[in-house]
Order: C-alpha cells, then structure tokens, then sequence
C-alpha cells in the first residue's frame, strides 16, 4: 500500500497538471490569434500618404487621360473596355521560361482637378502562371450504370501566384512617361486635343 504521504505528492502532482492545462491552452489561443491580426494587418495596411498608386500630373484632364492611354498602348498593353469613364485597364503577357506565363494587370483612373492639374491613379497586378499536366477523366452509361474512366491528361495554365506590384520604381517610371507625353500634348494647338478623353477625364 503507498504511503500517505506518497498519496499526497501524486495529487498535488495531478492537481498541478490539470491547472496548468488551461492556462498553456490560453497562451496557446492568444498567440495564435495576434499572428492572426498581424497577417490581416499586413494584408489591409497599414494605410499611408506615401504610397505609389497616385500621382497629381501638371496639366488639364484632357491631356493627362490621353497621355495614360498613349504610355499603356506604347508599352504593349492590350486595352479592356470600360464602361466607367476615365478608367482604363491595360494587360501585357511575357514568358521568363517556357513552362512559366507572366501577367501584368494596370488598371488606371485620371481625374481633372479643375485647377490645372490632374490625378493619375494606377493599380498594377502581377500574376504567374506555371503550365501544368491535368488529368481528364471521361463517363460512359445511363443513371446509376454510369461509368467515369481517365481518359489522359492535358497540360493546362495554373496560377502559382498573385500579387498587387507595390514597387515604387515600377510606379515612378509609369508616372514620369506620362508626364513626359502631357509636355508633348500640351506643345500641340487645341484643336489637335481630345475632347473624347477630356469628357472621360472631367
């Protein structure tokens, strides 16, 4: 038979493991969720003046909208319609190797300030396809009697990655050919301006 006091020391050990038990899984919780809050944090801000999406360009809206248009069709990117005036989306495709597609997405806005300047907003996303073998599979029968066999594989474009471009180098070199093109705008004589961008740009 163990001795009282033997007794003793293993309740008071198994009193301590059950009282620490919650207080590890209390640590446990509260550090979990501020790793948490400081992913979304990251994902969401933090919000600041300096970021590079924006810029305020000397010039009417007029010549600023059509210089954003001419810098996205002079680098190669194909246009989007849009329904929104203003806004223009441009993409352009390239491929580093053969199995990897790389797209780049900008979405841009100018708006005349009515002071004699404008603002420019850009929003440029890059996403990164791998090719990539799927297999297919092919079905044969009625109701339950049907039968789902492979049928090979096909290679398809996957998406690997996606990510908002907030490099201001990238940005500042967008902004500086824009501006470069309203000097050449605002060079010519009126009635060589467009008035269809300046409508979009008001």
């Amino acid at each position: 038979m163990p001795s009282t006091r033997s007794q003793i020391a293993l309740k008071s050990r198994v009193s301590c493991v059950v009282s620490c038990v919650p207080l590890v899984l209390t640590a446990a919780l509260f550090t979990g969720c501020a790793s948490s809050a400081k992913r979304d944090t990251a994902a969401r801000g933090p919000f600041t003046g300096a970021a590079p999406f924006s810029k305020t360009v000397v010039g009417s809206g007029d010549a600023v909208c059509w210089s954003v248009k001419r810098a996205l069709l002079g680098q190669g990117y194909m246009l989007d319609r849009s329904s929104e005036p203003g806004v223009l989306t441009g993409t352009r495709d390239y491929q580093p190797s053969d199995k990897i597609n790389v797209t780049v997405r900008l979405q841009t806005t100018c708006a005349n300030n009515r002071d004699g300047t404008s603002i420019v907003f850009v929003t440029a996303e890059r996403e990164e396809s791998r090719l990539q073998k799927m297999k297919q599979t092919t079905s044969a029968g009625v109701g339950p009697a049907t039968i789902t066999m492979p049928a090979g594989s096909a290679k398809v474009l996957g998406v690997i990655k996606r990510e908002t471009i907030s490099d201001p180098n990238f940005y500042n070199s967008f902004f500086t050919l824009v501006e470069g093109f309203v000097v050449q705008e605002q060079g010519r004589p009126h009635t060589d301006q467009h008035p269809a961008v300046a409508r979009e740009g008001n």
